[in-house]
């Protein structure tokens, strides 16, 4: 299964969400993200059909090692994509918001190139 970058986007946040919580449900998410319950439901029910995600009989989503991988490298790529769009002087707010946009389409020559940059770039400046 290809997923999209609504997909995506739901694996990220569930990573999130249980980075800071020990259960995650679909209601956390669908308030997190902003998104219908119903939306939120036919995602879950798509991401569980994938294998990316699992509920138990109390609703708690726990993601699947396949989904875990997708979720990190998406979160790694916004959190990268962020500092780096802040490093050439650009808000906060709009480099999170860009940052979400680019790391559903970058390649992963062009993200592994912004990345290594990033690195040196805090190693020069002492932040490593």
């Amino acid at each position: 299964m290809t997923l999209q970058e609504s997909g995506e986007m739901y694996l990220e946040t569930i990573y999130v969400l249980s980075q800071k919580y020990k259960d995650v449900r679909a209601i956390d998410v669908g308030e997190y993200m902003g998104y219908s319950k119903p939306s939120v439901s036919r995602a879950v029910g798509l991401l569980k059909s994938g294998g990316y995600l699992v509920a138990d009989d109390l609703g708690h989503l726990s993601l699947t090692e396949a989904g875990v991988e997708v979720a990190a490298k998406i979160y790694e790529r916004h959190t990268m994509l962020t500092r780096y769009l802040q490093m050439l002087g650009v808000s906060a707010e709009t480099a999170a918001e860009d940052a979400c946009k680019m790391e559903h389409i970058i390649s992963d020559e062009s993200f592994n190139a912004i990345k290594k940059h990033v690195s040196e770039m805090e190693k020069m400046h002492g932040k490593a």
